[in-house]
């Protein structure tokens, strides 16, 4: 479950669910401290946001503790998932971790 307490972000999720009629398909919900909206994200969904606003207190409860060997990521910007980002690239913060990830045609697929 995710929420934003202060500002504003975009949040995503994409369904990685091969078998799923959603697999591929993304949502997007903006989180801020006005609408104040939640977003629960399923087993199987890969999950990012993009702070809007020039702060943000993002909040996020997690079922299992962080495991390493299964963090990992899809391209922010892949062609194939279309994601409307709202921002351009250009203005955008991105971490040298999420520059490096793969494409979502080469993604380790979804293992429950």
């Amino acid at each position: 479950m995710c929420r934003c307490i202060t500002g504003e972000v975009l949040d995503v999720i994409v369904d990685l669910r091969p078998e799923s009629a959603t697999f591929g398909k993304y949502l997007s919900v903006i989180l801020n401290e006005i609408n104040k909206k939640q977003l629960f994200i399923p087993h199987g969904f890969a999950h990012g946001y993009l702070v809007l606003s020039e702060i943000a207190i993002f909040a996020y409860k997690c079922d299992q503790y962080y495991a390493p060997s299964f963090d990992a990521g899809i391209k922010f910007d892949d062609d194939t998932l279309g994601i409307d980002w709202i921002l351009p690239k250009a203005d955008m913060i991105i971490s040298n971790k999420d520059l490096q990830l793969p494409s979502f045609a080469d993604h380790k697929p979804y293992v429950v």
